[in-house]
Formats: structure tokens, sequence, C-alpha cells
């Protein structure tokens, strides 16, 4: 009998598998590829971490060990997709104790069922992915929220700081890399209370979590930088639900503009009033925080130039190429993308890819010679996301639009066109620095800045998404029809001329 229960306990979790810790990804690949080659279904597994308190019951029982291997029978061959791989390594970095065994089953039911993780219905797949956007908001808000302490100077010319966060999650050595490119001049410590992280300049080192209190909660400059914040609050911009979605309130207590909030938001009432009370000037958009106006370029090398030079861009899932508009500087009309896609970075120069292709088409029907137009972007850089060996799109945040908006006003003077074509919405933001509902707007023809003129449209990737080639006939259409107004809007007002 007791022959028996021994063999009916081995039906279930007779495969225990050990980690070394939280984050032992590479134990836990390990692990998993030797239990598919060996055909063991999730059922039978076990996962354990070292350290951790296990609430459940005591089980004596040893773990069986995983059949060895039989030379007359190959190993399974494991199949795995690219995307489900990257899902799980993201996945596997969330708190939950019961990722470790989601993830296998996950792999073990692709092994029958390929593009199992493209199932938005799948029960497992939904639970992984949310368990994959908790770590990338975690690991957004740890990029935003650590805030540096200067605790000394370590000699030739390099200073000390020091952090302290507290993420959610198992991100600390993921978020290393990034704050190692991001902060590569100066000596770092990050401590959270799981790891730390430390970078000297030449090597980066993960050690044990610490404490709050072990941390220097001000430092020389904290005084600096509230008076920044303080100075940089928009009272007539602010929108608080907003704000405490993007910056929880449980972040403040590490950081040191917090404590100013709640008396700029008692004063932005005021403070609004009084700007709408002063004579309103000409917007000074190349002011910069620090006060200081960056002269406007004599000519548009000049202006990349100086933009290439700049070391406040937004860098972040940005490559590093800077690709300059096109055409001649006197140009009749300036047409404005989003931003640079896959093969303009390559090739430095922008709408040569597939969108670019289709524009050149419509330019062509809309009796438009591109050799005579401007075109350029209103994001200067490539954003993408890789995945695998590809570089995917990934569109501009509001911010991002923000930072260039000067630069773009530049193009525009320098280039002097007599009409501006906006195509899709990160162009009609950047310009007119506010949302707009591209189908309200579309094809008509705007007064914009210093007499002249602006039309938005649709960007040209928009149509190459269109599903169904009669309604991508259809848009294709109105799109060069666009154009055509634009056409005739410079001629029309060269013969009033």
């Amino acid at each position: 009998m007791a022959a028996n229960l021994q063999s009916n306990r081995r039906t279930y979790n007779d495969y225990r598998m050990a980690l070394k810790n939280e984050v032992d990804i590479d134990g836990w690949r390990t692990h998993a590829r030797a239990l598919l080659q060996a055909g063991v279904a999730p059922d039978r597994v076990t996962w354990t971490v070292a350290g951790r308190s296990d609430g459940r019951q005591l089980d004596l029982t040893g773990p069986a060990a995983l059949p060895e291997p039989d030379a007359d029978r190959p190993a399974r061959s494991i199949r795995i997709a690219k995307p489900l791989l990257s899902l799980i390594n993201t996945g596997l970095l969330h708190r939950n104790e019961d990722r470790f065994d989601l993830a296998y089953r996950l792999l073990y039911r692709a092994q029958s069922v390929p593009g199992l993780h493209g199932n938005p219905a799948d029960a497992d797949v939904l639970k992984l992915n949310g368990y994959a956007k908790a770590i990338r908001r975690d690991i957004h808000k740890m990029h935003a929220f650590v805030r540096f302490r200067k605790i000394g100077d370590c000699g030739a010319g390099r200073e000390q700081f020091v952090a302290w966060f507290e993420p959610d999650h198992h991100i600390t050595e993921a978020v290393a890399p990034f704050f190692r490119n991001r902060f590569t001049g100066m000596d770092w410590l990050i401590v959270t209370p799981e790891a730390s992280i430390a970078w000297d300049g030449g090597k980066l080192s993960v050690g044990p979590g610490g404490r709050k209190e072990d941390v220097p909660q001000e430092d020389v400059i904290e005084a600096e930088w509230r008076t920044y914040y303080a100075h940089i609050f928009n009272p007539a911009r602010v929108k608080v639900a907003a704000m405490k979605s993007e910056m929880p309130m449980k972040y403040w207590k590490n950081l040191p503009e917090a404590e100013l909030i709640p008396g700029l938001l008692e004063q932005s009432g005021a403070r609004v009033d009084a700007m709408v009370a002063q004579p309103q000037d000409t917007v000074r958009f190349a002011e910069r925080a620090t006060g200081s106006a960056i002269e406007p370029p004599a000519s548009l090398d000049q202006l990349y130039q100086m933009l290439q030079q700049q070391t406040d861009a937004p860098m972040e899932k940005f490559a590093p190429t800077l690709v300059r508009g096109a055409g001649p500087e006197n140009a009749p009309i300036m047409i404005i993308g989003e931003q640079p896609g896959d093969q303009e970075d390559q090739q430095g120069r922008p709408f040569v890819g597939p969108a670019g292709q289709l524009l050149d088409r419509a330019l062509a029907e809309a009796q438009l010679d591109r050799q005579q137009l401007f075109l350029t972007n209103a994001v200067k850089r490539f954003k993408f996301t890789p995945r695998g060996k590809r570089r995917i799109h990934e569109t501009p945040n509001v911010g991002e639009i923000n930072y260039y908006h000067w630069w773009v006003e530049q193009e525009i003077r320098l280039v002097n066109p007599e009409i501006v074509i906006a195509l899709g919405a990160t162009a009609a933001r950047c310009l007119t620095g506010k949302a707009v509902k591209i189908a309200r707007h579309r094809g008509t023809i705007l007064p914009f800045i210093a007499d002249r003129s602006l039309l938005i449209t649709v960007h040209p990737s928009y149509l190459l998404r269109i599903p169904d080639a009669q309604g991508r006939q259809v848009e294709y259409a109105k799109f060069v029809r666009d154009l055509e107004a634009a056409a005739a809007s410079v001629r029309q007002d060269r013969a009033s001329g």
C-alpha cells in the first residue's frame, strides 16, 4: 500500500526545479529546455526559489530525476517563437509566484499549438501579457522617477551619486543597462529593497538590496532642483488626474519636487489669471528651461548641425541618426511627415520606404514634382521597438513631438514655403501644438503662420494599413485630391499675386 501511495504521489509535481533567486531566468530556461525535451507535462513540475517562503504543505518526497536521454530515441526538438520568448523573458520579472509555472505551461502548449502566443483570448496568453505590461510600466516608472543625490567626488572629474527606489517587480537588474548608458559620465549606485546596481565608469555591478535609511535623502543640488521644477510647472496645462496617473503618489515620497506640488496646485488658479491678464507677446519657442535662447540658424545646414549637437534631445528608443529634410531651400510646398522609418534611418533621407514610394506615386498623379518640394519630418529620428532582427515603428509621444517644434518652425522659416502639408496626426500636432482630428480638417486650406497656408491630410502609411483593397483605393483617391488642392492653392496665390 505504501508503495502504491508513493507511486501515486509521483504522478503530480514529481519534478521539483530549484532556482537560485527570483531573477534566475537563465536557470529557468535550462530546466525548461530539459523538461520539454523529456516531454514532462506542466502539472508534474514544481518551481521553487531559494530563500522564498513557501506556504504549501511540507512534502518530504525527493524530486524525481529527469529521464536519461535515450540513444535510440533523439530528444524532442523545441520550437519557440521569438515573440513568445520575448514575452516570457519580460513576464518572468513579475512578482507573482506563479510566473515560472505559467511560462513553462505556455512553452509546453506551444509545442503542439503553433502561434499560441498570438491568441489574445487564451487565458494563459492573456495572463502573461498582463504580467509583461505591468513590467514595462514598472520599468518606465523607474526610468522616470529615480532621483540621484550627489554624495561626493571621486577624482578625474567624476562625481558620485546614489538613489533609492522601490520597484513593484523584479526589474532592478533589467534596468541597469539603461542607467549605465544614460549616466555614463558619473559614478552611481541605485539601491532597492531587493537588489542594488552600481556603475563606476568601467564596470556595471549587481549587489544585495538595502534600506531607504542607508541612502542620503538630500544633497547640495536639492534646492536647485526644486527651483527648476517650480519654474517649469505650468499651471495652465496641469491636469491633476492625468498627473497622478503618470506620476502615482506612491513615488512622491522619493521625489524632491513632490513636496512643492500641493502648493503649486493651490496657487495654479491665481497664476493662470495673472498669465491671462498679461499682454500676449510673440512666443519664443527657442527658450529653454535655463531661460537662455538659441540663436536662430542662418541656413538649413546650420540648423541640422545645431540639432545634432543637442544633448537634451529624446534618445530613449530612438536611433541615433538625425534624418535631415530634403529639397530646394525655396520650395513652394513643404511636406511634413511623422518621423523617419527604418529605411529612412538607414539611408539618412526622408520618405524612401514603402510610405515614401506611395507618396511619390500620389505626387505624380497630383502633377507635383518631388524634386521641387521640401520633404521633412516632425520628429527627426526613428523611434522603434526591437523585435528580433526587425525594428518596429513606435509612435512618438507628446513630449518628444513638442521637443522638435522649434526646429520644425526654423525649417519652415528657412525654406519659406507658400503652403505646408501636414501628413498625419503627429505632424499636425507638432505644427499646431494640440491634438487635431484629421477627418475634421482634412483637405481644407487653413491659415498658418506668416501668411502661409496649412493643409492637413493622412499619412501614406495609413493608406498602407487599410486591409481591404476597395477601401484603400477610395482613401488613396482622397489623398491625391488633397495634394491637388495644395498645388491649386499655390497656383492661385501666384496668379493673384
